[in-house]
């Protein structure tokens, strides 16, 4: 009879398999390799040699079962809807329908960077298509009115990230996914973090503005409020679908899936009515969205694969005891995990970042007693972060192409703006109820 292991051998054994996945992860990433294709190599490595299970019939069933999810098929509604609305003139349209309020404000046009990102955001999903589309339109003419190039350029890549902050947001799918979590909750706890962004941005426009008043032009002419008014009509039907959107889903009238179709049409709806809807469009927007979905659902179904190898070899619970068994303060592990993604997002887009890592954060998580919501709004300022972190950081690709300049100089004035969103994090972590408190307030009867 073979002698018995100790639980510590075990465990050291347990970890060991963890380090030689992970770094046989890193090695077909730096190769090359296709993401999707790394996970379900290291995944099928894993089950093959350090477990008694058959790793093609896990492949299958992970394969179909995190392809054949009524949840999931919320992700292409909600991607293809932002691919309408950013082949429309809506960027131009909001660009007109916000300057005419905040001529009063110090930084004047600039804030409308901030406001056009978040309205944007709302229903594009994506960072680098929010950055793009209000980009396109703002950093020239604001370059053309006398308005500082790199505050323009950092204000622009920072209030960028919003589009995966404020929902529907694709990210927040993903995570809600992975974790298992109530995606409308998810959602709901985005906006007032979404919000406190946006005013921590804007803040520092106006701290900036007093303080350079040579770095901005002259105020506009006033303009009456009749006049405000109707420049701003283009803006009413992008909000009420954003509204119903999640209105429709707090009620209990619609699932997440049943609302992102809702949004497919209301975005159409916008399109046509703006003029932008033609067959040209419809099929751009149309193709845009299947790869997209496409490239993600790639991913995760190599995710799904490696859980389940994870699930198999005990990583996650031995990790997750050995996080146990060290006692860390609960602030302590988050800031180590903030660093961990930090330095992650240097190199990793963000739905790569949520699905290699979930299957083991998330029992760390549970065990220092934190709220996977409130987590996964964590994760996803993280992953904001990481969009305007050099060398990977896709904003600083989209604005070096718009500009014209180098993606440092781009992440250099992005500076101010990635230290606000360490402030935001900062803020969330000690009043979780930040991000919390909505979904409580609005699903309590739930």
């Amino acid at each position: 009879m073979p002698p018995a292991i100790s639980p510590n051998w075990c465990d050291v054994s347990t970890l060991a398999i963890a380090l030689v996945l992970m770094v046989l992860l890193l090695v077909l990433l730096v190769f090359g390799v296709w993401i999707a294709v790394a996970l379900a190599a290291v995944a099928w490595f894993g089950l093959q040699f350090f477990t008694n299970t058959p790793p093609d019939a896990n492949l299958f069933q992970s394969f179909w079962g995190s392809s054949a999810n009524w949840t999931i098929s919320a992700l292409p509604l909600f991607i293809w809807m932002g691919e309408i609305l950013y082949r429309t003139k809506l960027s131009d349209e909001m660009f007109d329908g916000l300057s005419p309020w905040l001529g009063w404000l110090p930084g004047r046009l600039m804030h409308v960077n901030v406001l056009a990102c978040g309205i944007f955001g709302t229903v594009s999903g994506s960072s680098a298509a929010t950055c793009a589309t209000v980009a396109k339109v703002a950093l020239p003419e604001l370059i053309r009115r006398g308005y500082d190039e790199k505050t323009c350029l950092g204000s622009l890549c920072g209030a960028g990230t919003l589009g995966i902050l404020l929902p529907p947001s694709i990210i927040m799918v993903v995570y809600a996914v992975a974790a298992e979590v109530s995606i409308l909750k998810v959602f709901l706890a985005g906006f007032l973090p979404g919000f406190l962004l946006m005013a921590l941005f804007s803040g520092y426009i106006f701290v900036w503005a007093l303080l350079n008043p040579d770095k901005q032009p002259r105020a506009d002419e006033k303009i009456t409020f009749a006049e405000k008014l109707y420049r701003s009509r283009h803006l009413i039907p992008c909000l009420a679908l954003i509204v119903f959107i999640v209105w429709v889903m707090i009620v209990g009238w619609a699932t997440a899936t049943e609302a992102a179709a809702y949004g497919v049409l209301g975005s159409l709806a916008i399109a046509w009515w703006s003029g932008g809807l033609n067959r040209t469009t419809f099929w751009q927007s149309l193709m845009g969205a299947t790869r997209l979905s496409c490239m993600i659902m790639l991913i995760l179904a190599g995710a799904s694969f490696l859980s389940s190898c994870m699930a198999f070899t005990g990583i996650p619970k031995a990790l997750a005891e050995w996080v146990a068994a060290l006692n860390p303060n609960p602030f302590t592990l988050i800031g180590i995990l903030a660093l961990i993604y930090i330095v992650l997002g240097t190199a990793l887009d963000g739905v790569s970042m949520i699905v290699l890592t979930t299957s083991i954060v998330i029992p760390m998580v549970q065990k220092a007693g934190f709220d996977l919501v409130w987590f996964g709004i964590f994760i996803v300022l993280l992953v904001e972060i990481a969009e305007l972190t050099p060398p990977l950081g896709f904003n600083l690709f989209v604005l070096q192409t718009m500009s014209g300049r180098d993606s440092n100089y781009v992440a250099y004035a992005s500076i101010p703006f990635f230290l606000l969103m360490v402030l935001c994090i900062g803020l969330i972590t000690a009043f979780p109820g930040i991000a919390t408190w909505l979904p409580d307030a609005l699903l309590a009867r739930k």
